[in-house]
């Protein structure tokens, strides 16, 4: 079992201009005491669960690629990218570049999209059937395999294509960086991770983490891949305190709902050895402080 911290909130104080410094000292803290994982999402604009629409919100890849030069262990990603927001090719090459900077760090969390506001915004189509969005999420994950194995790369697709297409330096790690699917949707989400993913990236309790996880058995076998081969996650709410009464204190003063759980992770499908928490804490200053 391994932890991990993913980063929803870019409220480090009242000064925007130090976002990223709050960042960087969130991520080495987190390097620096023994976490595995530092992950951003990979979102326009704040999601509903998150914050307030209007927060400051840095985009993803820029966060990832100047982290990737401050830190020195710690694993980085966006969790995780939309297939809608960048040509999966040009995605491809950014990823390379980060895997460069990091030497070797970098999992790649890719998903299939789906906060609408967002695509609206930002003036990107939103496919209203996640199936439609699904499959395009499948087609573009096989381009940058491509990009990334392949000394040139022609793709012909149904939405993508690339053409003698050159990406060196390839990525540090062989034969690619871990892709990791965010999406726990059982009929095809799972089952592009079984034909696909190094990882997938689940939330909920441990019941419906182990229920999602005998379904990408399932897949594993339908496609014959070997379930232990891929990495199991799942991203819960932590609030973490010395005793019962510090707890009773600090989820008064951040105003955390009661339903919140109180442990600190749990096994992930029971393999400990394959199976990452990755804890969600909000970003106000008070919470910076475990």
């Amino acid at each position: 079992m391994q932890f991990g911290i993913h980063n929803p909130s870019w409220l480090f104080g009242p000064d925007p201009a130090e976002i990223f410094e709050g960042l960087k000292q969130k991520a080495l803290w987190a390097e620096s005491h023994g976490f595995s994982w530092f992950s951003v999402m990979d979102h326009l604009i704040q999601i509903p669960i998150a914050g307030a629409e209007d927060e400051p919100f840095m985009e993803g890849w820029t966060a990832v690629t100047a982290l990737a030069a401050v830190t020195s262990r710690i694993r980085l990603a966006t969790l995780v990218s939309s297939v809608a927001y960048r040509n999966p090719a040009l995605l491809a090459k950014m990823a390379a570049g980060v895997d460069q900077i990091s030497r070797g760090r970098l999992t790649f969390g890719f998903g299939a999209g789906w906060h609408e506001r967002e695509y609206r915004q930002y003036g990107y189509e939103f496919p209203p059937r996640p199936a439609f969005r699904i499959r395009q999420m499948e087609e573009a994950l096989r381009l940058i395999l491509a990009m990334w194995t392949e000394k040139r790369t022609t793709f012909r697709g149904r939405w993508f294509h690339a053409e003698d297409a050159i990406l060196e330096p390839k990525p540090v790690q062989k034969p690619h960086p871990p892709v990791m699917i965010g999406g726990s949707g059982e009929q095809l989400t799972l089952r592009v991770v079984a034909r696909l993913g190094d990882a997938c990236n689940l939330f909920g309790n441990p019941g419906i983490a182990k229920h999602k996880l005998s379904v990408l058995r399932d897949h594993c076998e339908a496609e014959q891949r070997n379930y232990d081969e891929i990495e199991r996650t799942n991203v819960i709410s932590l609030l973490l305190a010395r005793d019962a009464a510090s707890l009773a204190v600090k989820r008064e003063r951040l105003a955390v709902p009661a339903s919140l759980p109180r442990v600190c992770g749990h096994r992930v499908g029971g393999h400990r050895s394959r199976g990452r928490v990755l804890g969600c804490r909000r970003a106000t200053p008070d919470q910076q402080r475990l």
